[in-house]
């Protein structure tokens, strides 16, 4: 039998049921490998010990009443960008280094619902802004397949949590790739739902168009289990929706999607150029095929300008939504200003980091008068050519498989100064947020040593079919299996 800590959600909910382990003892667990490794990889920013310890005796509680789901007892780990009550939420920002939010995002509070166990909240790029989990103002995090590599970004704390076995389950938030990439970097699974199948209300915004949460995990199943409770219409949130939530149900009760060999598309500019992934792609597509998977090479002409359209309209949006932040309703606030003015300019100035002053200036030019029609006005009209590229691909295939990123983690420090590079990152990720799709990263190799991610992307609200796909994969290979050393 696996260590707890590498054991699936299944596994763990079954121990439960059997009472052959209760979710007190399974959370001090989780609790004492955070205590032992955190100083090495500082993944989480707030750990809550003592609320863990209450939740796991509520939910002990519930399974002797008969009144557990797979979730209930299960300890999880929380992307410090969710609103969570009394607890803090920082958004690994000074800006709210001291907020302690008075409700409860929809996410979450369906989480605890379910009846699992918040073990903490994690690290993260301040404000989702990143990829690689450097511009947090709580320090960096590290990569537990190799310390002095990134684990990816934004999300990277919960990747990390699991990927070093601090947690079971993890949930991310994804904009731009922030749930995708640092999965592929730390050779876990990652899902990315259809903007809007999982609330937003309660996640602190970055870009509202494009903000999405979803789960982490080590296996596709787990994702299911995860994404069953998060996901669904809330009517505090104007943006969601509740299509096609016939089968969430199945997923709540750990039902996953019949698997059925489909259409696979692959992007011929997606592999231009690929490098060291083509060969751990080209597996992958034959372990689709050997599964009666048919394959056929697509086009999405519009690929190219995805970057600098994601970052202006992503910048463009968080101009918007982080002017809330001016030291005087909440955040960081400027001590002895001189007037108003002093105390806008100094609470912003000291409360943001680098790369979120960097992206409010670019959106804020964007939006500002004479280039507003030139900027932002022309990369709405390039986002609505790429979201009719996917569309017109899915006439022709059911799912598309791509690279999750340009190669494995790159070393801490290595592109912190060169913009431009870092935001190339996002190349195989920005497209799928600009149109709106669900996407899943699956772990599918390694590159000297280090973990390789292979995307799936599906039509709107189609997560089905990507974790029926996914499952088809996980069943044939033992990626997702694979475990760092050093932290066992």
């Amino acid at each position: 039998m696996p260590a707890l800590h590498h054991t699936p959600v299944a596994g763990l909910s079954a121990l439960l049921t059997a009472g052959e382990l209760s979710s007190v003892e399974l959370t001090r667990h989780f609790l004492d490998r955070i205590e032992r490794y955190q100083g090495e990889l500082n993944a989480f920013i707030t750990v809550t010990p003592e609320r863990a310890l209450a939740d796991a005796a509520a939910a002990d509680a519930r399974r002797r009443q008969g009144d557990a789901s797979p979730l209930t007892g299960i300890p999880y780990a929380c992307k410090d960008i969710f609103c969570t009550r009394d607890v803090l939420t920082t958004c690994g920002s000074k800006m709210l280094a001291n907020f302690v939010a008075p409700y409860e995002s929809t996410a979450t509070a369906r989480i605890a619902d379910a009846g699992a166990v918040l073990l903490g909240k994690t690290n993260m790029d301040e404000f989702a802004m990143g990829s690689s989990n450097e511009s947090s103002f709580f320090g960096s995090v590290g990569n537990p397949w190799n310390i002095d590599c990134v684990p990816g970004g934004s999300s990277g704390g919960s990747a990390v949590a699991v990927a070093a076995g601090l947690a079971p389950l993890a949930t991310g938030t994804d904009t731009g790739g922030s749930i995708r990439q640092p999965a592929a970097f730390c050779g876990i699974s990652g899902l990315k739902p259809t903007y809007g199948r999982v609330s937003r209300y309660g996640m602190i915004a970055f870009a509202s168009s494009l903000d999405q949460g979803g789960p982490m995990a080590r296996g596709v199943e787990d994702l299911g289990l995860l994404l069953g409770v998060m996901a669904g219409f809330d009517a505090a949130d104007s943006t969601s929706s509740d299509a096609n939530e016939d089968w969430l149900a199945g997923l709540r009760e750990g039902r996953m999607p019949a698997a059925e060999p489909l259409t696979i598309g692959l992007p011929k500019e997606y592999f231009d150029g690929l490098g060291a992934a083509a060969a751990s792609l080209d597996e992958a597509r034959r372990v689709f095929e050997a599964r009666g998977y048919r394959v056929r090479e697509v086009s999405l002409p519009h690929t190219e300008p995805a970057i600098p359209v994601y970052y202006v309209l992503a910048g463009a949006e968080a101009s918007a939504n982080l002017s809330r932040y001016d030291g005087i309703r909440f955040g960081h606030r400027a001590d002895n200003p001189h007037d108003v003015r002093d105390l806008y300019v100094r609470s912003r100035s000291e409360g943001f980091g680098a790369e979120v002053k960097r992206r409010i200036l670019t959106g804020t030019y964007a939006l500002s008068v004479g280039y507003y029609e030139a900027y932002y006005q022309k990369a709405q009209r390039v986002r609505r050519l790429i979201q009719q590229d996917f569309l017109r691909a899915f006439g022709d295939v059911d799912i598309l498989l791509t690279p999750t990123a340009p190669g494995a983690a790159f070393r801490r420090g290595e592109l912190t100064r060169d913009p431009v590079a870092m935001y190339q990152q996002d190349v195989y990720t920005t497209p799928v947020s600009l149109a709106g799709l669900p996407a899943l990263s699956l772990p599918c190799g390694f590159v000297d040593g280090l973990p390789l991610g292979m995307q799936l992307i599906a039509p709107h609200f189609r997560e089905d079919r990507l974790l029926a796909a996914g499952l088809d994969f996980q069943h044939d290979t033992d990626w997702h299996h694979r475990h760092p050393e050093g932290w066992q």
